[in-house]
């Protein structure tokens, strides 16, 4: 429904010919200073698919979050496993988030490799070498807190902590269904009292993140769920509080429950990740003004595909097939043609079928810009972001974590 009516119709942009077909290699031969590309460049020019992410948008969608978590007096800890970009992460930070949230030891790496030290890993690692890995990390930046839920996991880290010469922050994961961390419930208390007594760790709070809620539909439903299914994990929060544990940080929550986590009792900060870049699958699951159509922020990623086929009726062939969108649930959307129902369902190939009239005739070598169907999966699959800004490239980020999944 985004990309129908007036939407759709704003949204569309000419394309300009001829088509130069940059690729990242060229455009960074460009690169005056801090990353800037010289003026002029169109992104209709790059070669595809090529990963873009509007400038403007994406700034837009930070701000609005900001400014809603500061009125609603809560923080943000953004999940860098949608960007897997250490400049945006940065920006992020400059903006007014607290820190940042990885999930995998490998991501967090990549981060801290690269200038962002104040992380969150949201995954415990009960493996031997990801524990060093992460004392590695550590003993880089104080800032670094690792996720825990278990008893014999915890006395490794402190094990592991005494022999780096460190003493390492812990929160611990308590679930929020069933996908990770420990049952909300007295083993929590259990589980924190043994953390607060071993030597070389030190307890911050907890994490409860709902997956599952982030993408229910509806705004009400949403809500409704969202407060229910925190409830437990509140109630264990204000236990470890009541037994004078140190209870600094109850975190959790995500994009599609920003605005509603400040009503669970305790909760300091959200761990948003998808807003600002949107997505199919975000869009369709409606908000608190637009029952149909989530509105609150702005799709600003985009994969810019080229049409190679047009020889038959109803159909055309384009250059992004799986591995530039990753997952094809919901279709990726075209942007300005709510009559063409894109599938990338082939490796290397996507197919166009046109239900409707769409607002041109393309030819062989026009270029489509796509919303992904899930934003996350997508940017992996790229070395590069183009940040554009009014249709003309500005910087070229590398994905600072891409891979880095381990």
């Amino acid at each position: 429904m985004f990309l129908s009516g007036a939407a759709a119709a704003s949204a569309y942009v000419w394309i300009p010919k001829p088509v130069r077909g940059y690729t990242a290699a060229e455009m960074l031969a460009t690169i005056t200073i801090d990353n800037k590309v010289k003026p002029g460049t169109s992104k209709w020019e790059l070669d595809t698919p090529a990963l873009c992410v509007d400038l403007d948008k994406m700034e837009q969608n930070i701000a609005k979050m900001q400014s809603t978590l500061k009125v609603n007096g809560l923080a943000s800890r953004p999940h860098s496993k949608t960007h897997k970009c250490a400049a945006i992460a940065k920006y992020q930070l400059q903006t007014g988030s607290i820190g940042i949230c990885c999930a995998k030891i490998s991501e967090a790496e990549a981060m801290i490799e690269n200038g962002v030290d104040k992380i969150c890993m949201t995954t415990s690692n009960p493996s031997k070498s990801k524990i060093r890995r992460a004392m590695a990390i550590r003993k880089k930046s104080s800032n670094f807190i690792q996720a825990v839920d278990l008893e014999e996991n915890a006395r490794d880290l402190s094990a592991a902590a005494k022999e780096a010469g460190v003493v390492a922050d812990v929160v611990i994961d308590v679930a929020v269904g069933t996908r990770s961390g420990i049952p909300a419930g007295d083993d929590v208390l259990a589980l924190a009292k043994v953390i607060d007594k071993l030597p070389n760790l030190k307890l911050r709070g907890m994490l409860s993140y709902d997956g599952g809620v982030q993408h229910a539909k509806g705004f009400a439903a949403r809500k409704e769920r969202a407060l229910k299914t925190i409830q437990p994990n509140a109630e264990v929060f204000a236990g470890m509080k009541k037994a004078g544990l140190n209870a600094e940080i109850f975190s959790g929550g995500g994009s599609g429950t920003y605005n509603i986590m400040h009503q669970a009792p305790g909760f300091t900060d959200v761990q948003v990740g998808s807003y600002l870049f949107m997505d199919m699958q975000y869009l369709a699951i409606g908000g608190q003004d637009d029952a149909n159509v989530y509105t609150d922020f702005q799709p600003s990623l985009t994969v810019l595909v080229t049409v190679l086929n047009n020889r038959f009726p109803g159909l055309l062939t384009t250059d992004g097939g799986s591995k530039a969108f990753t997952l094809n649930k919901p279709n990726a959307g075209v942007i300005g043609e709510p009559g063409m129902d894109y599938n990338a369902g082939s490796d290397e190939f996507g197919s166009i079928k046109i239900t409707g009239t769409p607002s041109k005739s393309y030819k062989i070598g026009d270029k489509l810009e796509c919303i992904v169907p899930h934003c996350d999966p997508a940017v992996n699959e790229y070395d590069w972001i183009y940040g554009t800004r009014k249709d003309k490239v500005e910087v070229v980020w590398p994905i600072t974590g891409r891979g880095r999944s381990q």
